[in-house]
């Protein structure tokens, strides 16, 4: 329903370029990922009431905020918005249970404290009311962040890169214990992320810009494996993106049938592409798999191609290499295998390799001769 969750939908072309729409079911968790300046941070600002926007309009739960057509302007202090800041933007002088009172000053102040007191209990921090921001960890001044994001029982809750001021396994901890607590949360929760495993890993629906431009939502593991355009498969950390053309549909083995480099690759079937069109095609790394060199098998008739391996990257336990498929002068196939399977196989530096590309990865793309490699494919 149109008056269910948050729906923004930004246009301006300066001082920040923006044309961007985007939407959040409460209860869910929507991710916002993009390169730094793509205008993940602005729309939070912008939902927040910080920054005006010209033209556009943002309704949440029923209520709207901001209308251009229809000059409407709701202040800041008037949304109800929980804003968890990259740097957590505590009061350094100020308690956990104090910090968190600030979020709601025009309640009495034993409301206040009562109310202080149960969320910060809610995000785990009970006994640690009384200590300032110095004295917590960089795990619980987060939590005390979040606590005084929901102390003013928010309509939307935003969270700017909310992990990135942490080490790997705090952030591990947190992660659990947000996919908790938005299971208590009957709201919207945006979060702007550049790890595309964050995003991955805690999203319902993530959002790809670009520029301030909205250039693609939906599923996560759909947007990273299936994206819509070269502009974003390169957005998105897809390495192997080729051209090709398509030579035939067979909806009865729900195959389309490409040529790469004198190869006949099968795809899956993806008729919206005609016969005889030139494509971009991408194949995600977890679809492609190593061939056994002592031992072939039976799905190494899937897609099969080979070829010397150009470099040998160690990456503690796995090894990232780099094949030239039909030549060194063309764009090379990237692929990540465990190390042991590096070993096993004998695979150094200029030895030849076959993989297969499996037929359910590779996922068809218009061509974009703006984008494309700058050499052939």
């Amino acid at each position: 329903m149109a008056d269910q969750g948050i729906h923004v939908r930004l246009q301006q072309s300066g001082p920040i370029p923006l044309d961007a729409e985007l939407s959040c079911p409460p209860g869910e968790v929507l991710a916002l990922v993009g390169p730094s300046g793509s205008g993940k941070t602005t729309i939070l600002r912008a939902i927040a009431g910080l920054l005006r926007v010209r033209h556009g309009a943002i309704q949440c739960s029923g209520d709207c905020w901001f209308d251009g057509d229809a000059h409407v302007w709701v202040e800041t202090r008037k949304r109800r918005v929980g804003y968890v800041f990259q740097n957590y933007a505590l009061f350094p002088h100020l308690s956990a249970l104090h910090n968190v009172m600030e979020a709601m000053l025009e309640l009495p102040v034993a409301e206040r404290e009562r109310r202080a007191r149960d969320v910060l209990a809610r995000v785990r921090l009970a006994g640690l009311e009384h200590r300032v921001p110095a004295a917590l960890s960089g795990g619980q001044q987060q939590r005390v962040a979040v606590a005084r994001a929901l102390a003013r029982e928010p309509q939307v809750l935003l969270l700017d890169e909310p992990f990135s001021a942490v080490d790997r396994a705090t952030r591990q901890r947190l992660y659990l214990e947000l996919a908790e607590l938005r299971r208590e949360l009957a709201m919207p929760i945006i979060l702007v992320t550049h790890d595309l495993d964050e995003a991955l890993m805690l999203a319902d629906r993530m959002c790809v810009l670009h520029q301030g431009r909205t250039l693609q939502s939906g599923d996560p593991y759909a947007v990273m494996t299936q994206p819509q355009t070269v502009e974003v498969a390169q957005l998105v950390g897809l390495r192997n993106v080729f051209r090709a053309g398509v030579l035939a549909h067979d909806a009865g083995r729900n195959v389309t049938t490409i040529e790469w480099r004198k190869h006949r690759l099968e795809a899956r079937l993806q008729p919206d592409f005609k016969v005889g069109q030139q494509v971009n095609w991408a194949i995600p790394q977890g679809h492609i798999v190593l061939h056994r060199r002592d031992r072939p098998s039976r799905g190494e008739h899937e897609n099969p191609v080979s070829g010397p391996v150009l470099e040998y990257l160690p990456l503690g336990e796995n090894v990232a290499l780099t094949v030239a498929v039909n030549g060194p002068d063309r764009p090379p196939l990237f692929l990540t295998i465990p190390a042991h399977a590096a070993r096993r196989n004998g695979i150094v530096q200029g030895v030849v390799v076959g993989v297969s590309l499996l037929a359910e990865g590779i996922h068809l793309m218009p061509a974009d001769e703006s984008r494309t490699p700058a050499k052939p494919a």
